[in-house]
C-alpha cells in the first residue's frame, strides 16, 4: 500500500503550500480539496487544472483521491440553514444529498458530478462524498435514505460514464454510520463505482472495530482514510499514535487483503501546524515500518 495526506488540513494555506509540503514529507499521494481554497470544480477552469497537473508532476506525486465531502463553497437556501444545521459546528456536509429543499439536494448532487469531471481531469481514480448528510429534524430516516438513493443513483450514472468511482464516507451522526448502513445503501443503488472510503476512525467513533471491518468491506474499497481517536471515541481526529486506536493492526489487516492502493491520513484540526502534523503522522509510519 501507499500512503497520501489530506489537503482539507491545509485549508489556510494554498493549494501550491500544501501539495509541495505533502510530498516534502514523503507522502506517495495527495488527497486534493475539492473546495474552496484549494480547487473548487464550480470555478475551476481548464488553466486552474493544468496548473494543478503541473504542480503534482513536479512534486513527484500522484492523487489519492479528491474530497468532495467537505463543501463551504455553496450556501445553501434559508430553508435548509432553519431546519437543519448550525453552520458553526456543520459547515462543511451542506448542502447535503437529504435537504428539506429540492434544490439544495440539487446542489450537492451537481457539486459532486462537477467533481467527478475534475477528479477525472487530474486522474483521479476516486471522490469520497458525504454518508448523505445530517438527517433534518422534520424528515424521517426513511425519507433520507430515499433521497440519498435517488441522488447516488443520478451520479452513479456520470461516475460509470468518466470511470471515477464515488466513494460513500459512513461518518457519526449522518444518515450512514455504520457498516451495516454502509452495506445495505450499496446493495440498493447497485453501481459498480459506488463504493467505501473505509474511514478507520469513524468506524471506531460509532463503537465498531476497523480491524474486523477490513474483511468485508475490502470488495467494495478502493481508497482508506486513517487518523487517530481519542480512547471516549470522540469524533476528533488525533494524530498518528496519540489515540486509542490499532493502527497497527488496522494497517497488518489492510495489507492481509493484498490491497495495494492508498491510505490517506486525514488531520484536517490540524490547520495551524498542518506541514509539521503531516511530517510528524510520517514519522510514525517510518518508525512503525509502513512506509
Amino acid at each position: 500500500m501507499e500512503f497520501g495526506f489530506s489537503m482539507n488540513a491545509f485549508r489556510q494555506r494554498t493549494l501550491t503550500e500544501g501539495v509541495e509540503a505533502i510530498a516534502d514529507a514523503g507522502y506517495d499521494g495527495v488527497e486534493i480539496l475539492l473546495d474552496d481554497p484549494h480547487l473548487f470544480p464550480g470555478t475551476a477552469d481548464g488553466d486552474d487544472l493544468e496548473r494543478a497537473r503541473s504542480l503534482l508532476d513536479d512534486c513527484g506525486i500522484d492523487v489519492s483521491n479528491c474530497n468532495a465531502f467537505m463543501l463551504s463553497a455553496i450556501e445553501p437556501s434559508a430553508e435548509s440553514r432553519a431546519a437543519t444545521f448550525n453552520r458553526d459546528t456543520e459547515a462543511f456536509h451542506h448542502p447535503s444529498f437529504v435537504e428539506l429543499a429540492a434544490e439544495d439536494r440539487q446542489a450537492r448532487v451537481d457539486h459532486t458530478k462537477n467533481a467527478l469531471a475534475t477528479a477525472a481531469a487530474l486522474g483521479s481514480e476516486s471522490i469520497s462524498i458525504p454518508p448523505g448528510g445530517p438527517v433534518p429534524e422534520r424528515m424521517s430516516r426513511a425519507d433520507a435514505l430515499d433521497a440519498f438513493v435517488w441522488g447516488l443513483r443520478d451520479v452513479a450514472d456520470a461516475a460509470e460514464k468518466l470511470g471515477v468511482d464515488v466513494l460513500v464516507e459512513p461518518e457519526p451522526h449522518l444518515l450512514i454510520e455504520t457498516s451495516e448502513d454502509f452495506l445495505d445503501l450499496v446493495d440498493r443503488v447497485d453501481s459498480p463505482r459506488i463504493g467505501c472510503n473505509f474511514d478507520a476512525g469513524h468506524f471506531y467513533s460509532v463503537g465498531e472495530d476497523p480491524v474486523e471491518l477490513v474483511e468485508p468491506l475490502a470488495p467494495h474499497t478502493p481508497h482508506y482514510h486513517l487518523e487517530d481517536i481519542p480512547g471516549d471515541r470522540t469524533h476528533e481526529h488525533t494524530q498518528l499514535g496519540e489515540g486509542a486506536m490499532d493502527i497497527d493492526g488496522f494497517l497488518e489487516a489492510v495489507e492481509a487483503t493484498g490491497y495495494d492502493g492508498y491510505v490517506t491520513v486525514e488531520l484536517y484540526p490540524y490547520q495551524e501546524t498542518a506541514a509539521e502534523t503531516a511530517r510528524t503522522a510520517m514519522e510514525y509510519l517510518e518508525a512503525h515500518g509502513w512506509a
